[in-house]
């Protein structure tokens, strides 16, 4: 950790949401997985060019009663939170100006794999954020071009259906109905 950090820590037990609210902002990211604390390095240019351009286009065609935002915590339970690279939240807990959310208060969240992240992002979190009934996930690959996994809950089974595989736009009627070419997603140099 940093010099900052006092005698407790890291806690002499498991790892709570209230640990991380008390870590030194020092450019990594923190999530925690049942009471692990988890940390990765900064993304990278590409990683982040896309979240900026996918957020910027979501927030075009949003309703009005719903927030889009970038790598805001989202508090699965006191020992369980990610970070997702985009989110898109109801208005009303996006107003409060939160520094995380609830899994009731967000509608999607979508994770651009990196290379450090590929089994977190294509098989733990979507499990994670299914149970948790999120009901919408996008993963994006960026391995060979763009390619958006649209996904929806089953809420019965509360796992992901793959709903959409895109190369060319993010064409969908919901969360609602948009149409995203993936060129305004692809960062200028690429």
């Amino acid at each position: 950790m940093t010099a900052a950090l006092h005698d407790d820590f890291p806690p002499s037990g498991e790892w709570t949401t209230d640990d991380l609210d008390r870590l030194p902002v020092d450019g990594r990211r923190h999530e925690l997985l049942d009471g692990t604390l988890l940390m990765s390095r900064s993304p990278t240019r590409l990683h982040q060019s896309i979240a900026l351009l996918l957020g910027a286009a979501l927030q075009e065609s949003c309703p009005a009663d719903l927030d889009v935002t970038q790598a805001v915590e989202v508090r699965l339970s006191r020992t369980r939170s990610f970070t997702p690279d985009v989110l898109v939240t109801e208005l009303d807990a996006a107003a409060r100006n939160p520094s995380h959310y609830r899994p009731h208060e967000v509608l999607l969240v979508v994770e651009i794999v990196s290379e450090g992240s590929r089994s977190v992002d294509r098989i733990l979190k979507p499990a994670l954020y299914a149970e948790a009934d999120i009901p919408y996930f996008w993963r994006i690959e960026t391995e060979n071009g763009i390619v958006v996994h649209a996904h929806k809950l089953d809420p019965m089974k509360r796992v992901y259906v793959e709903r959409a595989r895109m190369t060319d736009g993010i064409l969908l009627p919901e969360p609602w109905e948009m149409d995203i070419p993936l060129s305004r997603l692809t960062p200028r140099g690429r």
